[in-house]
């Protein structure tokens, strides 16, 4: 076993932390971890990505929802939205070569840093906003997309439009959020299977260390602010995504 392959396993539970604790972020990482740490090809890592944060998101979910975190009428509105728009993205991926896929997930990744970094200077709290039901439906259906084609979870995107579509306080968007990733990955998946073969053997092992670290992570978001964590966690995405686009932009040219 390579030290870079016991770096992956490491790392997979920092999936799981992320994603119980801020809500998302974490499943940004998996792919590339697969990719470049684990062995898998890029094809290969995105419906293995949807299984792992498919699974480390409804065990979040459960646990915020037993805190009474989770609204799940505004979770199904997002989520079937997600749904449409999971499966819709799903063929997508075998339409792009392997660098171009992932250099594709390296912007992503960019957007993803930005974001998590302006969230951590702007709080945005829901007491402000109203909900917007149709807007909330368009949201849910982009970051479908983005779940089916990429592998995903797109809870960066979804914590944020919980706040402003659907009028949810920070703490009660993150577990919420959990339930829409679920759904989106669950029909990504749905979507993959039958183009894809993965070995589900390592998919068990990344599953059961992310779901670890969900645990942990979910039992962190209710006793420590997890602001000083997004911030680090940004600089690693962004690190990441810098390797992503580097590696593969002549893919462009």
């Amino acid at each position: 076993m390579s030290v870079l392959f016991i770096i992956g396993l490491i790392l997979s539970a920092v999936i799981g932390l992320s994603l119980g604790l801020i809500g998302g972020g974490g499943s940004i990482l998996t792919v590339p971890i697969l990719v470049y740490l684990l062995g898998v090809g890029p094809h290969e890592a995105v419906p293995m990505s949807l299984a792992v944060v498919g699974a480390t998101s409804i065990l979040g979910s459960y646990m915020h929802w037993r805190r009474d975190n989770v609204d799940i009428s505004t979770g199904l509105l997002f989520g079937v939205a997600g749904i449409v728009g999971a499966l819709l993205g799903s063929p997508l991926t075998k339409l792009v070569s392997p660098e171009l896929l992932l250099l594709i997930f390296g912007l992503l990744m960019l957007v993803v840093a930005v974001s998590m970094i302006w969230r951590r200077k702007h709080k945005i709290s829901g007491s402000t906003h109203k909900p917007h039901p149709v807007q909330g439906i368009f949201a849910g259906l982009g970051v479908g997309v983005l779940t089916g084609f990429l592998g995903v979870g797109g809870g960066f995107l979804i914590v944020p439009a919980l706040v402003f579509f659907g009028g949810l306080n920070m703490k009660k968007a993150i577990g919420t959020s959990l339930f829409v990733i679920f759904l989106n990955c669950a029909a990504g998946l749905v979507g993959h299977m039958s183009q894809n073969v993965f070995d589900w053997g390592l998919t068990g092992i990344v599953m059961a260390l992310a779901v670890a670290g969900a645990i942990i992570g979910t039992i962190l978001s209710q006793r420590i602010a997890a602001q000083r964590l997004q911030s680090l966690f940004a600089v690693l995405v962004l690190g990441v995504a810098a390797f992503l686009v580097v590696k593969n932009y002549a893919v462009i040219f």
